[in-house]
């Protein structure tokens, strides 16, 4: 809104605010009508009905919720819903979902979401859907579970694979990376160091709590935006009259009220495994005796990146590229917006969800044939940022990193080597620079 309001935005913001004191607010928030077609402990697969006379075609896509995250992070609100969007183009639609988790669930790790909840839903799905490969989209920490579901499952009925915003080298969010060296020192003898069981101090206090608590969770996803949500009242203030803007806001303050825990078991290995040790940069993880290895995932692979995500920024999403070495093609792409703003911010309309759309289409079963490349959208320059290194000195990072890794992890420099892999953007042709 200009600084001398004219009269056609004193108005919208007249109507705004009288439609916030007299309904609640100006944002649509009814969900996508749905239907539950498989349950088991922490797990409800839905599908969404068909929007009217639309008929659904080609193969199903799952949505995959990350822990601690309502479902309505794909359908946050009309107008600004990856569901919706989906459903109207006539795509046979899935979401798998966890319910709220209690403090009985505090001893289900990891295990419980790689090998039952994840395999479960994509066989599904497929199942639901006549037998079709399924197209599994994963935002946030449902990507990395879907990444590790897939590589220990090769013969789960994948078509594709999605990944946006999942944090696959902490060390590179400017967040974390600060508190990694303090958690060390909590674990020393200052504070009560590693006691005989192998626990220290943060084990032992988020043990007792169960895992980390709903208004836990919801703080930390509040912090990640700390700046927005100082500058929040101005903003709302200087865009009064601007219905789809405020209803956007709404939609993420009613996301955010929805938060839910972390169990007890699952944070304490995301706790040593991905924020103190950091392993998955390294192209494994494992469970006892057993390694998952991300180089073991043969489908092809689109990955997105924030362009303004405190939670998982660009480099931090971008480390997996090099790590899918098995995949018949790796796209990696930049599109404006933070963490849930690059899945479900007005933006993502014209950016992330046209990517999914043709990246669907062009590896979908009834279609063999490449797609046609899709025009870039107008937002699509801070891509050309992702790689700014001369050949010379890219070749020279490969190298090094190539020393530092943990043995047993995949050459991070054969990255576009293959003969075989095609790259789909220039962001993506960018890595082999």
């Amino acid at each position: 809104m200009d600084l001398i309001p004219k009269p056609d935005q004193v108005v919208s913001a007249a109507g705004n605010v009288a439609h916030k004191m007299f309904y609640g607010g100006v944002a649509d928030l009814r969900k996508m009508p749905r239907t539950l077609i498989d349950e088991g402990m922490l797990r409800q697969v839905y599908h969404y009905r068909p929007a009217g006379t639309t008929k659904t075609t080609g193969d199903p896509v799952l949505l995959v919720t990350p822990l601690a995250a309502p479902s309505i992070c794909f359908d946050l609100r009309r107008g600004c819903s990856l569901v919706e969007h989906l459903v109207t183009q006539g795509r046979s639609t899935y979401l798998v979902e966890y319910g709220e988790v209690s403090f009985r669930d505090r001893n289900l790790g990891m295990e419980h979401w790689i090998d039952e909840v994840m395999p479960e839903a994509i066989r599904a799905t497929s199942a639901h859907a006549g037998g079709r490969p399924v197209h599994v989209i994963g935002w946030s920490l449902g990507g990395i579970f879907m990444t590790l579901a897939a590589a220990d499952n090769a013969d789960l009925p994948i078509a594709s694979m999605t990944i946006i915003g999942s944090p696959f080298d902490v060390a590179k969010v400017p967040l974390v990376a600060p508190l990694r060296p303090l958690v060390r020192f909590a674990d020393g003898p200052m504070f009560g160091g590693i006691t005989k069981s192998g626990r220290g101090p943060v084990q032992r206090v988020y043990q007792v709590m169960g895992g980390a608590p709903k208004p836990l969770v919801r703080w930390a996803f509040q912090l990640s935006a700390a700046q927005k949500l100082i500058s929040k009242p101005m903003v709302k203030l200087q865009n009064l009259d601007d219905t789809d803007f405020l209803a956007q806001l709404e939609a993420v303050d009613n996301f955010t009220a929805n938060m839910i825990a972390y169990p007890g078991r699952t944070f304490g290995q995301l706790y040593h495994r991905f924020f103190k040790t950091n392993d998955l940069k390294y192209g494994y993880f494992e469970f006892g005796d057993r390694r998952i290895e991300i180089a073991n995932i043969d489908k092809p692979v689109l990955v997105f990146g924030g362009e303004t995500d405190g939670i998982a920024p660009v480099a931090c999403v971008q480390a997996v590229v090099p790590l899918l070495t098995g995949s018949p093609e790796v796209r990696f792409e930049v599109v404006p917006g933070g963490h849930l703003g690059m899945l479900t911010g007005r933006s993502a309309r014209e950016t992330t969800w046209k990517f999914i759309d043709s990246w669907i289409s062009k590896w979908s079963s009834d279609r063999p044939e490449a797609a046609d490349e899709p025009a870039a959208p107008a937002k699509k320059a801070p891509a050309k940022s992702a790689a700014k290194k001369t050949p010379a000195k890219k070749a020279t990072a490969k190298k090094t990193a190539a020393k530092k890794a943990k043995p047993g992890a995949r050459d991070a420099a054969s990255i576009g080597s293959s003969p075989t892999r095609r790259y789909g953007s220039g962001s993506s042709r960018s890595l082999a620079k």
